[in-house]
């Protein structure tokens, strides 16, 4: 009996495990009747350009069954690439991947990038004319690096045709149970997640409620505060985004002021400096780069904001050679 989803596994150098670990697992309990790993109604292989092992982000290492350019592709449904911690990094792989991935999808398999194997995809041109989810973390970074692509804000992944793309993090189970839901029925996909105490899965349109910080906060802050990420790298006007809420700047300000105790406009240099502190300690992009990405302007001014944000210089603060 053939499984009646087959997927081919691809891990980057420095992925992430969390997506990697809960994509698997959801795939294992799925496989079978009982809970003993057998591969009936699914089945996958991790593979890679060669056999070495390949590093994730947190030090652990993973050993692949198989080198990719050696398996018969057609054989697979699913190329499921998990990207590493660094986007740039990540799509800077393509010289390396682009001929597997382009090979596998000539052959009619669906391609899947999870965390940031979107950068990937789309550095070797497969998503083009597709429907793209990131990480919100990376959003800002990929449009930037992609802006002929269509992002999609707010969800945890997107089914779109042939090309596939997920957040990452743990709504990689989500998208486990979608596919498996397509070629093995709702009630196989659903199989296991209480022994994984994960109580329900979420539609691809779920809006993190992590993302929305404080308590007590009406809808129309949690709808600025989505706006605010995803015009992170645009220099707009409060008075702008009142509007797309429908409301004035005044109101606006008002509901901020009662939620988080500062102003729409402070509250937003917060998040694009805290989006700047992460780009800072975690990318190799200069100043200029990071200021363009959070909508600061020029490395000047992301220098000033910096300095009197945290107390040190943007280079102290990458380097860790700050008194915080």
């Amino acid at each position: 009996m053939l499984p009646d989803i087959r997927l081919l596994i691809l891990p980057l150098p420095d992925f992430a495990l969390l997506p990697f670990g809960g994509f698997l697992d959801k795939l294992r309990f799925s496989a079978d009747d009982e809970d003993y790993s057998q591969q009936r109604y699914c089945s996958w292989t991790v593979a890679g350009l060669n056999l070495d092992p390949i590093p994730s982000s947190s030090g652990a290492v993973v050993q692949v069954e198989a080198v990719a350019d050696q398996l018969e592709l057609a054989s697979f449904d699913y190329l499921v690439v998990f990207g590493g911690r660094n986007a740039m990094a990540t799509a800077a792989l393509a010289p390396r991947y682009q001929a597997l991935l382009r090979r596998a999808g000539k052959a009619g398999i669906k391609l899947v990038g999870v965390d940031n194997g979107a950068f990937l995809l789309a550095a070797c041109g497969l998503l083009r004319g597709h429907k793209v989810v990131v990480h919100w973390r990376h959003e800002a970074e990929f449009r930037a690096a992609f802006p002929q692509l269509q992002v999609l804000r707010e969800q945890l992944y997107c089914i779109d045709a042939n090309r596939i793309t997920c957040a990452g993090g743990t709504a990689a189970i989500d998208l486990a149970v979608a596919l498996l839901s397509q070629a093995c029925g709702r009630t196989r996909a659903l199989k296991g997640l209480a022994d994984m105490l994960v109580d329900e899965t979420r539609d691809s349109r779920h809006a993190l409620r992590s993302l929305e910080l404080g308590a007590g906060q009406g809808r129309q802050v949690q709808r600025a505060h989505a706006l605010m990420r995803h015009h992170l790298g645009t220099p707009l006007a409060v008075e702008q985004l009142a509007a797309e809420l429908g409301i004035s700047r005044r109101q606006l300000d008002r509901q901020f002021h009662a939620s988080h105790g500062m102003s729409a406009k402070a509250w937003w240099l917060e998040m694009r400096l805290q989006q700047a502190r992460w780009r800072l300690l975690n990318s190799s992009h200069s100043l200029a780069q990071i200021a363009d990405e959070v909508g600061l302007g020029d490395a000047s001014y992301l220098g000033k904001c910096v300095r009197r944000r945290f107390g040190c210089t943007a280079l102290a603060l990458r380097t860790g050679n700050n008194p915080a």
